[in-house]
């Protein structure tokens, strides 16, 4: 019954993308959702995208391994991100009329920069599309007889099949959807663990119980900052987010939208926290520590509960992994294959952004099956090449120095970095990268004022023709 329930849901999802499809003329259309997600849309948008498998899996499987601490940045972390975003870069990122993420290179810097950011930018969101079909595939073996192997094989069919034909605007008016069914699976489970618990007083008493320090436990203060970094300096212009911001109508509508989804990620993302350091009252003795929510939740509710659970975190899923490849397939076409190619006919470009979707989608499947757990996807997904591409988008929005010999440079240093923190083994292979990228930029930046003969453009100055259409 759960089973069919599921895939009653998804069908219905399928169903919704493909009628909505039929708009999708041009890549805008595909990519951008032709700049119309207004306050709802955009919103929910954010949230849905922001609110995926790591939230509800993840996070309550690190709270039940263990505790909550300073280093527990899960939803805190995130949902800061989002602050910063909507406070700091939501309005400066929309005035620019972007596409993609890798279109402000081009135009701040250069088409080599461009390019370049790209090639760093698709791997990040492959391996966040990766870590949602485990989820999704976690989710199906949990609630029924399947293998995990089986279901990651039929989370990454279905998550291809629906983003190859959705584009942003069918993601949008889905997320609406999906964002609702998540916060009334994620209400009653929490109402239903609370009650099995005894009511509100046991569930205090339960919680109490576990370790919830203010103080970074056994880990130092600066791996504190590690675990702290990773999401809000390696998120807050994940191409993902910007491509929501880009989408909406005015910087108004972009700023607001931001904030009232980093309101609504803080909010329900507690749930799955409070799940996991209570799970263990619930359900002792879980082998798995990311199984802890869906096992919670099949043990406390009814079939029809756990059904509107697992619709839940299926929206979850759905809502972030079509954001995730459509956005690698964004990057793939619209700023490498399109310009070098010489494409100008809009269903060719349509054709080829869906075409990279299916092939990323391929290339998640495996690493899902590989991989080791959600939460460590995802933090491989934030932390790769964000360190050298938040410090020159940084300066390209804010400040004139600094050009395309320096961008370049301080994209591949933050990436070679925190490859090269990874394989030494170093404790803070983030916090390494990141300030790599800034010394890079900033000796970059003198290098190039000082040398002589160099262009306004190489500087970082703008000419008319480098100034975005609007």
């Amino acid at each position: 019954m759960i089973l069919l329930a599921i895939f009653a849901y998804l069908a219905a999802q399928l169903g919704i993308g493909l009628w909505v499809s039929r708009r999708i003329k041009t890549e805008e259309d595909y990519l951008v959702a032709g700049r119309r997600l207004g306050y709802t849309l955009a919103t929910f948008s954010i949230f849905a995208t922001w609110f995926g498998a790591e939230t509800i899996i993840g996070s309550g499987g690190r709270a039940l391994r263990e505790g909550f601490s300073l280093t527990a940045a899960e939803p805190f972390g995130y949902g800061l991100c989002l602050v910063l975003m909507g406070l700091v870069f939501a309005v400066p990122l929309w005035r620019r009329r972007l596409t993609t993420l890798a279109d402000l290179f081009r135009q701040r810097f250069s088409t080599t920069t461009e390019r370049c950011a790209a090639l760093i930018l698709i791997p990040s969101s492959v391996l966040w599309a990766a870590a949602q079909i485990r989820a999704f595939g976690s989710v199906l073996s949990t609630g029924t007889a399947l293998q995990i192997e089986t279901g990651i094989a039929i989370a990454a069919g279905f998550t291809i099949l629906y983003t190859a034909f959705g584009g942003l605007l069918v993601d949008a008016i889905t997320d609406v959807i999906q964002g609702g069914v998540l916060a009334v699976g994620l209400v009653v489970l929490f109402v239903g663990v609370v009650m099995h618990l005894g009511g509100p007083a046991d569930a205090v008493t339960a919680l109490a119980v576990r370790d919830l320090a203010i103080s970074p436990g056994s880990r130092t203060f600066l791996q504190a900052i590690e675990a702290w970094a990773i999401p809000v300096c390696g998120s807050v212009v994940a191409a993902e987010l910007v491509s929501r911001v880009i989408a909406t109508p005015s910087p108004q509508v972009a700023r607001r939208s931001t904030l009232g989804a980093a309101g609504l990620y803080l909010v329900l993302g507690s749930i799955p926290l409070f799940i996991g350091l209570v799970g263990a009252s619930v359900v002792p003795g879980v082998a798995d520590a990311e199984q802890i929510v869906p096992v919670v939740a099949r043990e406390v509710l009814p079939t029809l509960g756990y059904a509107i659970f697992a619709g839940a975190l299926i929206s979850a899923i759905l809502s972030t992994v079509d954001s995730t490849l459509l956005v690698a397939s964004g990057l793939l076409s619209h700023n490498l294959i399109v310009p070098v190619a010489g494409i100008v006919d809009e269903r060719k470009k349509l054709l080829l952004a869906r075409a990279g979707v299916m092939g990323f989608g391929v290339v998640a499947f495996v690493l899902a099956l590989h991989a080791e757990g959600v939460f460590a996807l995802v933090e491989q997904a934030s932390a790769f090449g964000s360190a050298g591409a938040l410090v020159t988008i940084t300066f390209g929005l804010f400040t004139s120095i600094g050009g395309p010999r320096t961008a370049i440079a301080t994209l591949l240093a933050g990436m070679l970095a925190y490859l090269g923190a990874l394989a030494a083994e170093l404790p803070l292979p983030f916090l390494t990268s990141l300030a790599v990228a800034l010394g890079t930029y900033g000796i970059g930046a003198t290098l190039e004022i000082r040398a002589p003969g160099m262009s306004r453009v190489e500087l970082g100055g703008h000419t008319a023709r480098d100034e975005p259409t609007s």
